[in-house]
């Protein structure tokens, strides 16, 4: 798939939605409202590496918003999703290699839509001025073939960063806001893995 500056999604082969291509885009079954673990704004700081001024300027301008709980007022904290961490790193890459904030507000979109377990097999190229989605080594292959990306992100690569991360710092049960130390994403992966195969 590949997302124009534009904002919008073109297929390289110039067909339309729902007729094929190197870079099919499936329907996401993650749900954001299951999670049952969030991390506050200076834990997701740490996690994705970036500033807490940066991530309150994401928030407020909708580039990349709490999935667990919004900032509702004086007081009340924002909860990030594991999902919305490993975005933020993804975001904080982009912005290091150059990539316009437009492309990367579409990137950003696209990533949304995406299952849980799409965003592991994922890469993202860009040439700085589109982004494009690989989910195959051989895309990826097709893809500097044609000229086209410069840079890639192996989103399975940030997820393992971002899990490795978390696993040393505070999560937050959602339900009873009861403080988890050191907890790992990966078993909350884990059980989502296991309550779908029932």
């Amino acid at each position: 798939m590949r997302h124009s500056g534009d904002g919008t999604a073109e297929d390289p082969l110039g067909r339309g939605p729902g007729q094929g291509g190197p870079y099919p885009l499936p329907i996401s079954s993650a749900d954001p409202s299951t999670e049952t673990i969030g991390y506050r704004g200076p834990t997701a700081c740490a996690a994705a590496g970036i500033t807490y001024r940066q991530l309150d300027y994401w928030a407020r301008t909708g580039l990349v918003e709490p999935s667990v709980r919004p900032a509702y007022g004086s007081g009340t904290q924002r909860l990030y999703s594991f999902r919305d961490v490993v975005v933020l790193k993804i975001v904080k890459r982009f912005l290091d290699t150059g990539v316009a904030l437009q492309n990367i507000r579409t990137a950003v979109q696209h990533l949304r839509a995406r299952g849980f377990t799409d965003l592991e097999r994922m890469t993202l190229m860009s040439d700085g001025a589109t982004v494009y989605e690989c989910s195959s080594p051989d895309e990826v292959v097709d893809l500097l073939q044609g000229g086209q990306g410069v840079f890639g992100i192996a989103v399975g690569v940030v997820w393992r960063d971002v899990e490795a991360a978390l696993s040393q710092l505070h999560g937050e049960r959602v339900d009873t806001g009861e403080t988890l130390v050191g907890h790992n994403p990966a078993d909350e992966l884990a059980r989502r893995r296991r309550d779908r195969a029932v």
